[in-house]
């Protein structure tokens, strides 16, 4: 049902059984998925790609113009995955030519207030809490959960199943399965609450536990860890997944236990 007090542009692709309520201007290009409420006064803009069963409510405005002053009105994209809600007031921006994509996964919650950047990369089943701030080109993998007010550095990377408390700033790479905590910010133990609501047996939430043990609280500098980590922890799926994103990690870790 389209409200007949709502604009959407003739070249917009909707889904015949959107709902979009009066005062929501939907641009050209954009496409919207089966199933997606788009509430009052929203406005999404060009280059905006939406899924199937999503919430947007008032006041959001999704693949908006990046705020990038290298941006030069090249077309990119915002994409937002099946059944993600976005509360009230969340802005999201479209890529820039660095990707050409901001991408939302699939099962999020975005609260109200929150801002995602150009070039973002967010997982599947995240939650944001209000007013949490993501500035250019981050990578946030799944399962990750950012408490209000935290704000995020460009270029930074989040792995699976951080959490992050709330009012944190966020300038190094948090790695997979922990929780992040004060300023500066800095390791706070292994999420294993999180971990375990997800299905994670007590033996694979203690081997993260001697993992990170080793590397953040036994005063050994990063090459180090890896090596002992290597040498004595049994090869799994956990362990690589560590080890990867240490690996790969280009802004630096945050902090060991303080």
């Amino acid at each position: 049902m389209i409200q007949p007090l709502s604009y959407i542009h003739s070249d917009a692709k909707v889904a015949d059984n959107v709902i979009v309520e009066p005062f929501t201007t939907i641009h050209k290009n954009v496409e919207i998925g089966e199933g997606t409420w788009v509430g009052s006064n929203v406005t999404i803009m060009s280059g905006a790609r939406i899924g199937k069963n999503c919430k947007i409510f008032p006041g959001s405005v999704i693949s908006g113009v990046p705020q990038d002053l290298k941006f030069d009105g090249e077309d990119s994209l915002a994409v937002i995955g099946d059944n993600t809600t976005i509360r009230e007031c969340v802005t999201i921006n479209r890529g820039t030519a660095n990707k050409g994509i901001t991408k939302i996964g699939k099962n999020c919650l975005i609260m109200a207030y929150s801002h995602i950047a150009h070039d973002c990369s967010v997982g599947d089943f995240c939650v944001f809490s209000n007013n949490s701030t993501l500035a250019g080109h981050i990578e946030v993998g799944d399962h990750v959960i950012l408490a209000g007010l935290a704000a995020i550095h460009q270029f930074c990377t989040i792995g699976d199943f951080a959490f992050i408390s709330g009012g944190s700033l966020v300038r190094k790479d948090v790695p997979p399965f922990v929780k992040a905590a004060r300023e500066p910010l800095s390791y706070m133990g292994v999420n294993s609450i999180g971990l375990r609501r997800k299905g994670f047996e007590s033996e694979k939430i203690q081997e993260i536990q001697t993992i990170y043990r080793i590397l953040f609280q036994q005063k050994n500098n990063i090459s180090q860890a890896v090596r002992i980590i290597e040498a004595e922890i049994n090869a799994t799926p956990e362990r690589d997944k560590i080890l990867q994103f240490v690996n790969n990690s280009k802004r630096g870790l945050m902090k060991g236990y303080l």
